[in-house]
C-alpha cells in the first residue's frame, strides 16, 4: 500500500526537523555536569520543534523559539561517579558524570601543556602517567571533546589546570571537570566582551581621568618615526635571513616591531573581547563551580585602564553572563615567585628563592600595575581570591606547575568548599603608633604569626615625617608585630617587602604562608 504523498511529506519534514537539533561543543561523551545546581542544557533546532532532555530519571522538554534556540534546566543533581547517559532528542551522550566543573583561563601560564613541564617537575611528571577515571578534560580547540584524564590525554592539557584538577579530585572524592580557554601572550582586554567593558562604570571613569594627560598625537608621531626605522631594520634582516637559510645557518630573530598607539580607552592592537568570543563564549551558561585565572604579564592592552580596574569588569561581566551569582574566582598572584619559603622540603616550595640578607639599599616602590601589591587588590571584588605565588618559584613561566596547582587547591578548599583551612599569609589589618613604636595587626594569622629563615624577623622598613626609610627592628608579640628603630624616634610609616622581589623578607604564619607586602603610608 502506498502512503499518500502529503503524509510522506510530513514524515520527511519531521525527520528534517529532528535532524536539525544541534548542541554546544560542551555537550559530548565523558562530560561532567555541575552538582548542586539546576543544570542548563541548550542548543538549536528548527523553530517550533520540541526537544526533550532526559537524564538521571528526569525528563525536561523545551520548544525552540523563532530563531531556533532552546534550553532546559535539569533539577539539582547530586555528585555521582556512575557513568550515565544524557539523552537530547535522538542523541545519546554516554559516560556522563556529576561533580564539580572549573574553568581555567588567561595567558601562557594557563595555556602551556603538561608535556612542556614534566622534565622539570617530577610531581607533575608522575601525575601525568596516571589514569583518573573521575577527572575529565576539555581543551580549547574548536573541535575538542571531553576526554578522560589518561596518560595519553594528560600531556596535551593545560599544565596548571591539570595540576589543580588531579589533587582537587582526590581531595573531594567526586568527579571533576576541567575546561580551558587560554592563549599565550594575551592581555586581559581580550578576555571580556565588548559590552562588558563598555558598560563598566569604573573603566569609564579610569579613561575619563587618564585622557586629559594622554599625549596621543605625540605618541603617534613617535610611532611613525619608530616604524620607519623598523622598516629599514626588517629589510636588512630579510637579506641576512635569506643568506642564512641558503647557507643552512640559524636565522637570527627579526627586530621587534614598535607597538601601535591606541586612543584613550581603546586597544593598542587587536580587539576588545576577541578571545572571549572565541574561547569563553561557548562555555557561557554551562554549570560551573568556579574559575582559575592566570594572566597579568601582558596587562590590559587598553590605554588608560589598569589591570585591577579591568579585572573588576571581567569578573563581574563573566558572572553576569553565566547567571550563577558570584561564583568563586581564583587568580594567581603576579609576578611569579620573588620571595623565600617557609619550608623548602615541601614539593611546592622546592624552587622558591633562597633566603637572602637585607639589601643595603632599601628598595623603592614596586610596579604600580604588575606587583604583588597590585594583585592583592583584586580581592576587593566579591568572592575573588588570590593564589599566593611568592614562595613557589619565579620566572615568566615558572617550572613548578604542580606547586602552583597545589596552592590553588588550598585556596579552593577554603573558599569554595568551606574546609576551614588557611589559604593566605598575614595581611595588614590596622596599625597604631605610640611611644616610638608602630604596632601592626593582621588578618589571616592562621595558627599564629611566625618568621622563618635567619635568626630574626626582617623585611620591615620604618620612616618618620621626613619619609626617609631605614631598616627596622621587628618582633612578633602575640597576634601583632611591633616595629621600631633608634634612628626614627617619631615613626610615621612602616613598609614590609615593598619590592617586586623580596627574598630577604621572612614573615609568615605558622601555616607556612608568606605575608603580603604592605605599607601604612600613601606617600
Amino acid at each position: 500500500m502506498k502512503l499518500p504523498i502529503t503524509f510522506c511529506s510530513v514524515l520527511l519534514l519531521a525527520s528534517a526537523l529532528h535532524a536539525e537539533v544541534k548542541l554546544s561543543k560542551v555537550f559530548t561523551p565523558h562530560m561532567v555536569l555541575q552538582r548542586g545546581m539546576a543544570v542548563p542544557v541548550w542548543g538549536t533546532a528548527a523553530p517550533g520543534e520540541k526537544v526533550t532532555v532526559v537524564f538521571a530519571g528526569q525528563s525536561k522538554t523545551a520548544t525552540a523559539d523563532d530563531k531556533g534556540a532552546w534550553s532546559v534546566k535539569l533539577d539539582v543533581l547530586k555528585a555521582s561517579g556512575e557513568p550515565r547517559t544524557l539523552t537530547i532528542g535522538s542523541q545519546k551522550i554516554e559516560d556522563v558524570l556529576v561533580g564539580d566543573v572549573w574553568i581555567g583561563s588567561g595567558q601562557s601560564n594557563m595555556d602551556m601543556v603538561v608535556a612542556s613541564y614534566i622534565a622539570g617537575d617530577p610531581v607533575l611528571a608522575e601525575a601525568a602517567k596516571q589514569t583518573y577515571p573521575q577527572l575529565r578534560l576539555l581543551r580549547k580547540d574548536a573541535n575538542a571533546t571531553w576526554e578522560q584524564a589518561t596518560p595519553e590525554t594528560n600531556p596535551k592539557f593545560s599544565a596548571l589546570l591539570f595540576s589543580f584538577g588531579f589533587p582537587l579530585q582526590k581531595e573531594l572524592g567526586v568527579p571533576v571537570g576541567l575546561m580551558v580557554g587560554a592563549v599565550g601572550g594575551t592581555p586581559s582586554g581580550f578576555w571580556l566582551s565588548e559590552e562588558m567593558y563598555r558598560s563598566d562604570a569604573a573603566c569609564a571613569e579610569a579613561v575619563k581621568a587618564f585622557a586629559p594627560t594622554y599625549k596621543y598625537d605625540e605618541l603617534v608621531a613617535k610611532y611613525a618615526v619608530d616604524k620607519a626605522k623598523w622598516d629599514e631594520e626588517i629589510a636588512q634582516w630579510k637579506v641576512i635571513a635569506d643568506a642564512a637559510k641558503k647557507e643552512g645557518k640559524e636565522v637570527p630573530r627579526p627586530p621587534r616591531a614598535p607597538q601601535t598607539v591606541g586612543k584613550a580607552g581603546e586597544t593598542n592592537s587587536g580587539k576588545v573581547g576577541q578571545l572571549f568570543e572565541a574561547y569563553i563564549r561557548p562555555y557561557v551558561g554551562y554549570g560551573i563551580k568556579g574559575v582559575l585565572w592566570d594572566q597579568g604579564e601582558s596587562r590590559t592592552n587598553i590605554v588608560g585602564v589598569d589591570q585591577v580596574t579591568l579585572m573588576g569588569a571581567l569578573i563581574g561581566g563573566w558572572r553576569k553572563a553565566w547567571g550563577q551569582g558570584d561564583f568563586p574566582f581564583l587568580y594567581v598572584e603576579k609576578p611569579s615567585g620573588g620571595g623565600c619559603a617557609f619550608d623548602y622540603s615541601q614539593p611546592m616550595n622546592r624552587l622558591a628563592e633562597k633566603f637572602a640578607p637585607l639589601p643595603k639599599t632599601i628598595p623603592n616602590n614596586p610596579d604600580a600595575q604588575y606587583s604583588h601589591v597590585a594583585f592583592e587588590q583584586f580581592m576587593k571584588y566579591a568572592n575573588t581570591h588570590m593564589v599566593i605565588s611568592s614562595d613557589l618559584g619565579n620566572g615568566i613561566h615558572p617550572p613548578n606547575k604542580s606547586g602552583y596547582g597545589a596552592r590553588a587547591v588550598q585556596v579552593a578548599l577554603a573558599v569554595a568548599y568551606d574546609k576551614g583551612n588557611e589559604y593566605l599569609g598575614p595581611q595588614l589589618a590596622s596599625h597604631s603608633i605610640s611611644g616610638g613604636k608602630v604596632t601592626l595587626k593582621f588578618k589571616h594569622g592562621g595558627k599564629g604569626l611566625a618568621f622563618k629563615n635567619g635568626d630574626k624577623l626582617q623585611g620591615f622598613a620604618i620612616a618618620g615625617a621626613d619619609k626617609k626609610f631605614v631598616w627596622a627592628d621587628a618582633a612578633i608579640e602575640g597576634d601583632t608585630v611591633v616595629v621600631s628603630s633608634q634612628d626614627v624616634p617619631q615613626p610615621a610609616a612602616v613598609r614590609y617587602a615593598w619590592s617586586n622581589a623580596f627574598q630577604w623578607a621572612n614573615f609568615f604564619n605558622q601555616d607556612g604562608l608568606p605575608a603580603q607586602p604592605f605599607r601604612t603610608d600613601a606617600w
